[in-house]
C-alpha cells in the first residue's frame, strides 16, 4: 500500500475547561501528495453530529467532500460536492428544503473549503506566504457548507471569505507531547478575529490548537498514531 495513515483526536473545550465536544480524525496521504481527511464531529451542548470525507490536492485545494450533518438525532442533510479549476458544484438533500443541485462559476480552483470539521480549519492558510511581519493577507475563494459557526445547517454550497496572518513558528504542549507548530491568526475581510490555529510545522498540517471567539472556545489534540 503506498498510502499513509494518521489517526489522532480533538477535544472541544468550553472556557471553564469543560469538554463540549469531541472529534475522531483518520488522515491518509497518497504518493502523489493528496489527502483524504475523515472526519466524526459531535459537539455534546448543542447535539450536532457531523460526518465528512474530504480530499485535497497536494497543495490543500479542495478536489471533493462528502458530509452528513444530523442535530438531536435527527437527520439534517447530506451532500456531495466537487471542485475543479472552473466551477464547483454541490448535489444535497436536506430535510428542511428536499434535493438541490448548485454550481458556481469559477477562475481558479478554490484556495480552500470550510468543511466545519475543526481538524480542516488549520488547511485554509496552506498557500498563503509563510513570512513574519506580511500583516494580512487574502485567501482567494474559500468556500463553505454551511453558513452557520457550528456547521449544523444542511450541506451546502456557499462562500466564507477569510485572511490570515503568519505569526511564525512556536513550539508548544499537549497532551500527546511537544511539537513545532506553524501559528496563524485568520480574520474575517473587516479585521475580526475568526480563528487562532497551532498546526504541525510539516507537510501533514495536524492541527494541535485552536481557539474560536464566536463559542469562546479552544480545540486541543487529544491523542495522536501513526505520525512519524
Amino acid at each position: 500500500m503506498q498510502h499513509r495513515t494518521i489517526d489522532y483526536a480533538i477535544d472541544y473545550l468550553a472556557a471553564d475547561g469543560r469538554k463540549r465536544g469531541q472529534e475522531f480524525c483518520t488522515l491518509t496521504t497518497h504518493h502523489d501528495g493528496s489527502r483524504t481527511m475523515r472526519a466524526r464531529s459531535e459537539i455534546f451542548d448543542s447535539e450536532v453530529l457531523r460526518d465528512v470525507v474530504y480530499t485535497v490536492d497536494a497543495g490543500f485545494r479542495p478536489i471533493d467532500a462528502m458530509i452528513r450533518v444530523s442535530l438531536r438525532d435527527k437527520f439534517v442533510g447530506a451532500a456531495w460536492f466537487r471542485f475543479t479549476d472552473s466551477m464547483a458544484e454541490c448535489e444535497t438533500y436536506t430535510a428542511a428544503e428536499g434535493r438541490m443541485s448548485q454550481r458556481m462559476d469559477l477562475t481558479a480552483r478554490p484556495a480552500s473549503f470550510l468543511t466545519h470539521a475543526v481538524t480542516c480549519d488549520v488547511w485554509h492558510a496552506a498557500g498563503i506566504q509563510k513570512v513574519e511581519g506580511l500583516g494580512a493577507q487574502a485567501i482567494p475563494s474559500i468556500l463553505s457548507s454551511s453558513p452557520l459557526h457550528n456547521g449544523s445547517s444542511g450541506p451546502s454550497l456557499g462562500r466564507w471569505p477569510l485572511q490570515a496572518h503568519f505569526l511564525g513558528i512556536e513550539w508548544i504542549e499537549t497532551p500527546c507531547g511537544r511539537f513545532e507548530a506553524e501559528h496563524i491568526r485568520y480574520e474575517e475581510p473587516t479585521g475580526e478575529l475568526f480563528l487562532e490555529t497551532w498546526c504541525t510545522a510539516d507537510s501533514n498540517r495536524i492541527m494541535l490548537k485552536m481557539y474560536y471567539p464566536p463559542y469562546d472556545s479552544s480545540y486541543l489534540l487529544a491523542s495522536l498514531k501513526g505520525l512519524a
